[in-house]
């Protein structure tokens, strides 16, 4: 058992009979009345995300999870089938499971957190920032850079990003796996 003082992003509880990852929390400690925990919670089952809040000291029940490295190999329109890159042993998970799945490409090295008590996978992390390949997007207008102006552009994997008016189709770019958003043009 743990306490709302071990609550962290990444931290999986079991709460109202299912298994939920905590993806943010706020301590809370208002000048009059107790202290308490706002969260966040996504279902790992069905990726339903809720808002809940602890009293400060509520017990809350924490599962062990393991990490292991796994590559993601294709994706078959109902599951996502992945890799492990070290026993080459293959898993398959819902869509609900996982956080961005238009950002992922075939190759790509995930973390997998593992339920230590029946070896299911719970859920998918990414990695930080995905380099992607625009494969559509507009010519940028020229003159109209007074502001942050952006145009839609599309990605290889399908996502459609909000970037900058200078991206051209072909170019490489960092997008931030967390929020979806462009970061910087990767230079060749």
């Amino acid at each position: 058992m743990a306490s709302t003082s071990d609550i962290r992003n990444g931290l999986c509880i079991r709460y109202n009979h299912d298994i939920y990852k905590i993806i943010e929390f706020l301590h809370v400690k208002p000048g009059k009345g107790p202290a308490f925990v706002r969260t966040k919670l996504k279902s790992v089952t069905t990726g339903k995300v809720i808002d809940n809040t602890f009293s400060a000291g509520h017990k809350i029940e924490d599962v062990r999870v393991e990490t292991h490295k796994f590559q993601f190999l294709y994706n078959d329109g109902e599951y996502y089938h992945f890799m492990n890159t070290e026993d080459y042993t293959q898993i398959q998970l819902q869509e609900a499971a996982l956080d961005r799945p238009d950002l992922m490409k075939e190759g790509e090295i995930v973390t997998v957190l593992i339920n230590t008590e029946d070896n299911m996978p719970l859920s998918i992390e990414m990695p930080a920032s995905v380099i992607l390949e625009v494969t559509h997007t507009e010519p940028g207008v020229k003159g109209n850079t007074a502001t942050n102006a952006t145009k839609p552009a599309t990605v290889e994997t399908g996502a459609e990003i909000n970037v900058p008016l200078f991206i051209n189709e072909g170019d490489k770019i960092r997008i931030e796996t967390e929020k979806g958003t462009y970061k910087e043009r990767i230079k060749e």
